[in-house]
């Protein structure tokens, strides 16, 4: 379970409590729930060899990207714009982190192109429909067509986003059986600031529907 969209450090250590494989910290102005570096520095700190710490950045330049890496020890980086294939590579070869590639899915050919990446993980997130939500890269509490991902070809290990809730996390493993669950806005109380009730009802949610080990890479 990556939990995403962490900008304090009593969220961050209920989640790593709770099982979390991965902590995201999200680096975009436009987004509610921005990280201060400030912020990230305590929670990178207090997380370090505990949980996967992920670095999420919409079109951020490169050297930004390598010297928030190198600051905060990110060991994984989210690219959840406009990226190209070259630059996640690049990504990959300055920072040592590994890199995961998003994308926003309204059709069958947004998974299909995903399969130019050769990233260490696939995020596939719903893309906003509302338009008051337009131009959100992620957090819009919305789902996609789960069906979509049977369009997908790649090995590449996947995390399923999107408007992931306790009620509906289980229906979204067994139909797409991903490596892992990302939720951000689902289980919070306020952008940002999440609802301790919430976060404790996904886990258990998702860990009473984890695919039998073997399954698209084991574990959600």
């Amino acid at each position: 379970m990556k939990i995403c969209g962490v900008t304090n450090l009593p969220d961050a250590e209920l989640a790593v409590e709770l099982g979390a494989w991965a902590v995201g910290l999200i680096f975009h102005a436009e987004s509610p729930r921005s990280c201060s570096l400030e912020q990230a520095r305590g929670i990178a700190a207090a997380l370090r060899r505990r949980v996967e710490v992920c670095g999420v950045y919409v079109n951020a330049p490169l050297e930004e990207i390598e010297h928030d890496a190198d600051e905060l020890g990110l060991t994984m980086i989210q690219l959840h714009g406009e990226e190209g294939p070259s630059f996640c590579a690049e990504v990959r070869r300055r920072t040592g982190a590994r890199v995961i590639k998003a994308a926003q899915v309204a059709g069958p050919g947004d998974v299909r192109d995903l399969e130019r990446f050769h990233t260490d993980f696939h995020l596939l997130d719903a893309r906003a429909r509302a338009t008051e939500r337009q131009g959100l890269r992620g957090g819009t509490g919305e789902t996609f067509d789960w069906g979509l991902v049977a369009e997908r070809r790649s090995t590449v290990p996947l995390i399923l986003s999107g408007g992931l809730r306790p009620e509906n996390v289980a229906e979204a493993i067994a139909a797409t059986k991903p490596y892992a669950v990302d939720s951000a806005s689902a289980t919070e109380a306020s952008p940002g600031h999440k609802d301790p009730e919430r976060l404790r009802a996904f886990f258990a949610a998702v860990k009473h529907a984890r695919p039998q080990d073997g399954e698209n890479g084991g574990r959600a």
